[in-house]
């Protein structure tokens, strides 16, 4: 008897896995959105992803996808955020790209804790631009933190500095020397800094002339003046 429950409990399962994978791509996103409601996440997030995929004519199984992952994203960045005040469908969103973007729960709710209200979802905008810029999350962390400290112009040009010091260097910079310019590796010194062993002296705007003439010594010194060859 045992052995008649164990065949068809082996029959059984590949029925029920090709069953799973014979769900149509719009049963994939009303499986998500069914779970995106249970989870209380604004389906809204979702129905407005599927449209604009629509709109662009995508495929529906990449669309499914699509929706399953951002409904994945949602889905961790309402647990980590869970209990914290005036989060909102907008804070949510932007909470789900850090996810994406690869920030950890850890670090996400870190920043939303530290951050004023005003100016949260521009701070987790910003901190998600420098993770896909290829900072480390935690630094990313305190570049955001530091920007926030300084006001909300330093934060909005945050991700443009950071891009910019990023195409400079060929790479994100190292977290453990910030401000290191010139290293091996890492670009030349800023301009109006000379290269180290070459004199300022011929390059410098309104600096006195080259005189081989008076008080000369060296090769050529008499060319125009008393001690001529």
């Amino acid at each position: 008897m045992r052995i008649v429950i164990a065949i068809a409990m082996m029959l059984l399962v590949p029925a029920g896995a090709d069953l799973a994978l014979a769900q149509t791509p719009q049963e994939r996103i009303d499986t998500a959105i069914t779970r995106a409601r249970e989870a209380g996440i604004p389906v809204a997030l979702l129905e407005s992803k599927i449209a604009e995929g629509r709109a662009k004519g995508v495929p529906m199984d990449r669309i499914a996808t699509a929706i399953e992952r951002r409904e994945a994203a949602l889905g961790r960045a309402t647990q980590a955020l869970r209990g914290q005040p005036d989060i909102g469908a907008a804070g949510l969103a932007v909470a789900a790209d850090a996810i994406e973007s690869g920030v950890s729960e850890a670090v996400l709710l870190a920043l939303v804790e530290t951050s004023p209200r005003d100016r949260r979802a521009v701070a987790i905008a910003a901190l998600s631009q420098l993770v896909e810029l290829g900072h480390v999350p935690e630094a990313a962390l305190e570049r955001v933190r530091d920007a926030l400290k300084r006001g909300p112009e330093a934060l909005l040009n945050l991700p443009a500095e950071a891009a910019g010091a990023t195409g400079r260097r060929g790479g994100p910079p190292d977290p453990r020397t910030p401000g290191a310019a010139g290293g091996r590796g890492q670009g030349g010194p800023p301009a109006g800094v000379p290269a180290p062993g070459n004199s300022p002296q011929p390059t410098r705007p309104g600096g006195p002339p080259a005189n081989p003439g008076k008080g000369t010594t060296g090769p050529g010194a008499g060319r125009g003046g008393s001690g001529g060859a």
